[in-house]
């Protein structure tokens, strides 16, 4: 289901909160906010329901009621953390290594993706440049900045 589909799902049908707390085993559970967090840092929903002894259902459908599933979104930081820490310990390919600091580099503490880019204006390069650096540049094509 598209994201669309699912806000729109979400909007005709919101859950009544207090129905969902009454009845939800997260909500009443001694370790709910490490539940929450654990969810919020990318541990599986299947990983969470056997360490917490709830339903893998349970917190999909808490983490839809509270909001986590935004918050989880937001910290895709966490999810490559979690692959970049474990690259020393499994055989990943160097490509998929590099893939996910790649990704990691260009996603802000808010969770949004920043692509960065720098431009260079030449001109004012070519005027900060004595004239043997000119000379080296135009025959090497290297400019060492200090």
């Amino acid at each position: 289901m598209s994201t669309t589909n699912q806000n729109r799902r979400d909007s005709e049908n919101p859950v009544n909160r207090g129905r969902h707390e009454h009845q939800c085993r997260i909500c009443s559970h001694p370790k709910r906010d490490e539940i929450e967090q654990t969810f919020i840092a990318w541990v599986s929903p299947t990983r969470i329901a056997k360490k917490y002894s709830v339903s893998r259902d349970g917190v999909y459908r808490h983490a839809h009621v509270f909001g986590l599933m935004d918050r989880r979104r937001r910290n895709v930081r966490a999810a490559l953390e979690r692959i970049i820490e474990k690259a020393g310990e499994v055989d990943p390919t160097a490509a998929a290594v590099v893939a996910a600091i790649q990704a990691y580099t260009k996603i802000n503490a808010m969770g949004q993706w920043v692509d960065r880019s720098e431009h260079v204006n030449l001109n004012e390069l070519f005027e900060r440049m004595t004239r043997e650096e000119m000379e080296t540049y135009a025959k090497e094509g290297k400019y060492i900045v200090d």
